[in-house]
Parts: C-alpha cells; sequence; structure tokens
C-alpha cells in the first residue's frame, strides 16, 4: 500500500504541532506536550506509521477506538482499561468484544513514551494522536489535536450500550439524538460516517437486511439487490457460524476518503445506520455534497473528528496519568 513519505509526515506534523488555538468548550491546548515531553506526538506518529504500514487495518481500529472511546465516559481512555475480578471493563460489552482493535499500538506507543517522558503523557491523548495519525496515513487527512485530557479510573462493561454507542441498526432519528446527547450536530453525525470508507463488520450487524428484514420482504429493499449477492456469499444464513466480516467500502476498503457517500447513493451502505443517512431530504443532500466534494468532506471531518476529541475530557483533579494504560495507577 502507498503511503507518505515519512520524512514529508514529520516535517509538515511538527509545522502544525506549534500552531495555538482556542477552545473554549474545553481546556485542552495544541501543542499540550511541548514544554514537558516536546517529542510525545511524533513518537505516537511514528509507531502509528509502522504499525499501519504492516497492517492498514490497524487505522480503522485506532479511529474507532477513539470514537469508542469518547462516547462512553467521555474520552478518558475507560475503553482502554482491562477487566479485573469482580469488575468486567468496557473491553467485554458486545460492542466492544472480539471486535476492536489497536490496543497493542496504544501500548507501543505508551512504553516509548514512558522511557522518554515518564508520567507525563495520558492514555486519552495518545487514543486521540493516534486516530489523527491514522486519518492523515489513510485518507492525508491532517489536523491539529488539542491536548491535556487525563485519564479515567472507571471502565464498567455495560455502559457502551447504555444510551451511549450508536447501534448498527440505528435509524436517522436515533443518530441524531444519540449525538446530540454528545453535543455533537447532525452535520458532524453524517460526517464522522465517513470514517466507514475503512474498516470491517461482523455479518451479524447487517444480516437481517439480508434474510430477515420484515414479514413482506426477507431483503432490505432499501439495499442494491446486486450488492446484496455479493454480502450473502461472504455472509451466510445468520443462523449459520462462524461470524465473518466483510468491509464497510468494498470500493477503497483501505482508504479513507469520499467513496463511502458514492456508495450510499447507489444503496450500497452496508448498516442500517449508514443507509438511514438517505431517509431525509437534509441528511441526503449532505452525503450528494460529501460523494461530490472529498475535500470538502475531509476538511469537515477533521473538525468534527476535533469536536468529538472535546466530549466530557477530564482536567485537573479529576484524573490521573496512567502509568500503563490497560490498569489504574
Amino acid at each position: 500500500m502507498k503511503m507518505p513519505n515519512s520524512a514529508f509526515c514529520f516535517v509538515f506534523f511538527l509545522a502544525i504541532s506549534t500552531m495555538s488555538i482556542t477552545v473554549s468548550s474545553a481546556p485542552l491546548q495544541v501543542g499540550f506536550y511541548k514544554p514537558t515531553c516536546p517529542w510525545a506526538e511524533v513518537i505516537v506518529r511514528k509507531v502509528v506509521y509502522k504499525a499501519l504500514y504492516q497492517n492498514p487495518g490497524l487505522g480503522a481500529g485506532l479511529i474507532r477506538l477513539h470514537f469508542h472511546d469518547c462516547f462512553v465516559r467521555g474520552c478518558d481512555a475507560s475503553v482502554l482499561i482491562d477487566s479485573t475480578p469482580g469488575n468486567p471493563s468496557e473491553k467485554e460489552n458486545i460492542a466492544n468484544a472480539n471486535s476492536l482493535r489497536g490496543f497493542e499500538v496504544i501500548d507501543a506507543v505508551k512504553a516509548e513514551i514512558e522511557a522518554a517522558c515518564p508520567e507525563t503523557v495520558s492514555c486519552a491523548d495518545i487514543v486521540a494522536f493516534a486516530a489523527r495519525d491514522s486519518a492523515y496515513i489513510l485518507g492525508g487527512i491532517n489536523y491539529a489535536v488539542p491536548a491535556g485530557r487525563l485519564d479515567g479510573r472507571i471502565s464498567h462493561k455495560d455502559e457502551p450500550t447504555q444510551n451511549n454507542l450508536p447501534a448498527p441498526s440505528f435509524n436517522l432519528q436515533q443518530l441524531q439524538d444519540n449525538f446530540a446527547h454528545k453535543g455533537l450536530s447532525l452535520d458532524d453525525m453524517v460526517t464522522l460516517s465517513g470514517a466507514h470508507s475503512i474498516g470491517r463488520a461482523h455479518c451479524a450487524a447487517f444480516s437481517n437486511r439480508l434474510y430477515s428484514f420484515n414479514a413482506t420482504n426477507p431483503q432490505d429493499p432499501s439495499l442494491d439487490p446486486a450488492f446484496a449477492a455479493i454480502l450473502k456469499t461472504k455472509c451466510p444464513s445468520p443462523t449459520d457460524k462462524p461470524n465473518p466480516t466483510v468491509p464497510l467500502d468494498f470500493t477503497t476498503p483501505y482508504r479513507l476518503d469520499n467513496k463511502y457517500y458514492q456508495n450510499l447513493q447507489y444503496s450500497r451502505g452496508l448498516l442500517t445506520s449508514d443507509e438511514s443517512l438517505m431517509t431525509s431530504t437534509s441528511t441526503a443532500a449532505t452525503v450528494s455534497n460529501f460523494a461530490r466534494q472529498g475535500e470538502v468532506w475531509a476538511d469537515k471531518f477533521a473538525g468534527a473528528m476535533v469536536r468529538m476529541g472535546l466530549i466530557d475530557v477530564l482536567t485537573g483533579s479529576d484524573g490521573e496519568i496512567r502509568k500503563n494504560c490497560r490498569v489504574i495507577n
């Protein structure tokens, strides 16, 4: 797979990391670690670059990891905490177990940063940096990440699916309500859905659209029949095992781009939540705009990722900087 030139990555990255912006909704700052650990973001990008060069699929995992972190208890790295006896963590939730990826990349980053700057850089910030770097490596989308988050000390198995993470079966209103609850707009929701241009989904997440949509139509009539036929060759009847995965975007599965929106226009959205973006005139118009103008979507995606990264962050005395991202201090 073709990757951006690594020297350019570091030079461009260092340029944006010295920018100063004001974030009114959270006491975070671009270049937060410049005085205390000036190479922190460079270390993150180096490790992420190496990981994605070996396995591009980890980029989708790291972006999804940031999303699943921020939508449960805010962006506090609670998603990274391992279970302990009597306290199963978020990792064990059905929305995360056997599907979240990238933990080993975060571990590798944390180990290098701890060696250079002990007890200085939070795991929550590392997750945010790694998601940004994945977006750059897989899609050329770069943006400055305000930092200064602290790590949380709580992670409960049940919380991800307690009105926090949106389900793949959500309709448009449910998606809008879910994102609004996190302080994000309808436009943010449509924009961030473009992350589904990379990554994979288990067949169980959408098999009802192929085999048991409703009493009248076993197959979802809003799904392109030719696409459905392809999916049925990849996904057997839901009564069969195992539960394989397929790309969320069959066109450019390892490229973060606007092909996701083009697919939606041809009724080739994989999940019900994807197809729901075409069920209202306002969101369908946004999909059409993004399908035509990839650069417009990329710019808005960068801004939406920054806003998502501000959800309920911990600062001051509210959290800690974990020495090991999997274990509270």
